[in-house]
């Protein structure tokens, strides 16, 4: 090892001493030049002749990532949150797991019925409310049953949930007006206190605009005339934004507009400051990064674009604590980036929205094309050709139309039977139903690991997963057993400290090799 004195300090110009030692990011360190231009690194302190200091790199901790007062506000140790991936895939151990670390999880509440989302609230709650550590759960934009998506905001209410992430919103509406709105009161200090906290995860500057700004005055009034607003909470939601915080949405899996980052969050940024201008300092208002996340440089690239906080996703699929079944895990373990491509989605099949999928090891993808091209090209099931009516029973449903039907009916039965009156009048709409069985029942598979269904699997899934998967091979974080949501969290939070003190010395003339990386490596919470 190269090493020169500072005082009593060594100076490390050697490439493994200077990496082991920037590695210890809690620590000071030195940057430091001789008479020959040479430089080094030293343990903070005075330097001896023939040195002189070039800079002083100050500690440097995981938790002081991103905007201080977001940790602040929601009793975070650290800026960082799992996303609510669908079909309770974020499951209620997966948000416990986070919430005894300081961090934040949303569990993932869209498409999944009442009780099994009331169930899953009573399991975190009973897990973190006496601990008093922060969690949340999801509101997702249902425009193909707006009724079912009105009964998960009275869940909310009743069940008193802090904070809410509300996805895949097209514009705000009623239901998220009314969440955002109820329980506001004024504090014995005068400032507004909210009962609901709402997250907006969006990917469009104008949608942005929707959600900083204060609800529209026609919907409030709309709300009290009804009875579900008090009007004094009309009054005070006209003086604060609809959500607090905006996550941006870039490249992402499942909904997503496939927007890079980089150019995605300096447009809503601009948004965000313009908004943030408009109110008061002690009105909430925080921006996050999400999509694409997968690697401690690409989380260092969102904090250095300005993010208060990090949400992740598709990384969270392969954890211990995610609900996919292990074959459905063995196959994203093995995703690259180029694995993932866009298919038709469920919840908004009729409107052409589509959701990133993975495609390696499923022919799932190619199938919700097909469906969706059915849909597009016919009226009803009877205009369907018999041969590629033949072609849906037995490569895709595996079953009779009929009985397709007959099951998608007795599901409506249960839940909302004014979809079966419009089914009734409506032969295409009624066709969309039979093909979305299809499309809900591919995640369903894939969760529970339906073996003879492999090939039918629906998995979300973006690039961060390929990406996370090149980073952790050769890892301990290579093998499923080892990725739980605790290491893979610590991990991506210290490996992003880690990096952004690498380009701080980097930018102060010091040699690091080029190939550098951190690499995972078991941690424990101090």
């Amino acid at each position: 090892m190269l090493a020169h004195k500072v005082g009593t300090n060594p100076v490390l110009r050697d490439p493994e001493a200077i990496v082991t030692a920037l590695e210890q990011i809690r620590e000071p360190l030195m940057v430091v030049r001789n008479h020959d231009g040479a430089v080094g690194l030293a343990a903070a302190s005075h330097p001896a002749p023939p040195w002189q200091l070039v800079a002083l790199v100050p500690p440097l901790y995981p938790e002081w990532l991103g905007d201080p007062t977001f940790g602040a506000r929601y009793h975070l140790r650290f800026p960082y949150i799992a996303g609510e991936m669908a079909g309770g895939i974020a499951t209620p151990a997966l948000v416990i797991a986070l919430g005894r670390l300081g961090m934040l999880g949303f569990f993932g509440a869209g498409g999944l019925s009442l009780t099994a989302i009331r169930s899953a609230l009573t399991e975190i709650r009973a897990q973190l409310d006496p601990l008093r550590l922060a969690w949340g759960t999801n509101l997702i934009h249902n425009p193909a049953n707006p009724r079912e998506e009105s009964r998960v905001v009275d869940l909310y209410l009743t069940e008193g949930v802090p904070l809410i992430s509300a996805s895949a919103y097209l514009a705000i509406n009623a239901n998220v007006v009314r969440l955002s709105a109820t329980g506001l009161k004024r504090g014995h200090d005068g400032q507004i206190q909210r009962r609901h906290h709402l997250f907006a995860k969006l990917s469009r500057p104008e949608l942005a605009r929707q959600f900083l700004a204060p609800a529209p005055d026609a919907l409030l009034r709309e709300l009290v005339q009804r009875g579900a607003l008090k009007p004094e909470e009309a009054d005070l939601a006209r003086q604060i934004p609809v959500a607090e915080a905006v996550t941006v949405e870039a490249d992402s899996g499942g909904h997503t507009d496939n927007r890079p980052l980089s150019a995605l969050f300096p447009a809503i940024f601009s948004v965000y400051q313009e908004f943030r201008r408009r109110y008061p300092p002690e009105v909430a208002l925080h921006i996050g990064a999400a999509g694409g996340l997968g690697t401690p440089e690409a989380l260092a690239a969102a904090f250095s674009l300005g993010a208060a906080y990090v949400m992740t996703g598709s990384v969270n699929q392969t954890t211990c604590e995610a609900g996919v079944a292990p074959l459905a895990k063995e196959m994203l373990a093995r995703a690259t980036i180029a694995d993932v491509t866009m298919a038709p989605a469920a919840d908004m099949f009729e409107l052409g929205v589509r959701v990133q999928v993975l495609r390696r090891g499923t022919f799932f993808p190619q199938r919700a094309d097909f469906l969706y091209q059915l849909y597009t090209t016919y009226q009803g099931l009877a205009d369907v050709p018999e041969a590629l009516k033949q072609r849906l029973e037995a490569e895709i449903f595996r079953a009779p139309v009929d009985a397709v039907w007959a099951e998608t009916e007795q599901y409506f039965r249960e839940r909302d039977p004014a979809v079966l009156d419009r089914a009734a009048r409506d032969e295409k709409f009624r066709m969309a139903l039979v093909f979305r069985w299809y499309l809900a029942h591919a995640s369903r598979w894939a969760a529970t690991g339906v073996e003879d269904r492999r090939e039918d699997y629906q998995l979300w899934c973006g690039p961060a997963l390929g990406a996370f998967n090149d980073w952790v091979r050769g890892s301990f974080l290579e093998p499923l057993d080892g990725r739980t949501a605790e290491q893979i969290a610590l991990n991506l939070m210290e490996g992003t400290a880690v990096m952004m003190r690498v380009q701080q010395l980097r930018l102060c003339g010091l040699d690091i090799p080029w190939d550098y990386r951190y690499r995972p490596r078991p941690l424990v919470l101090q």
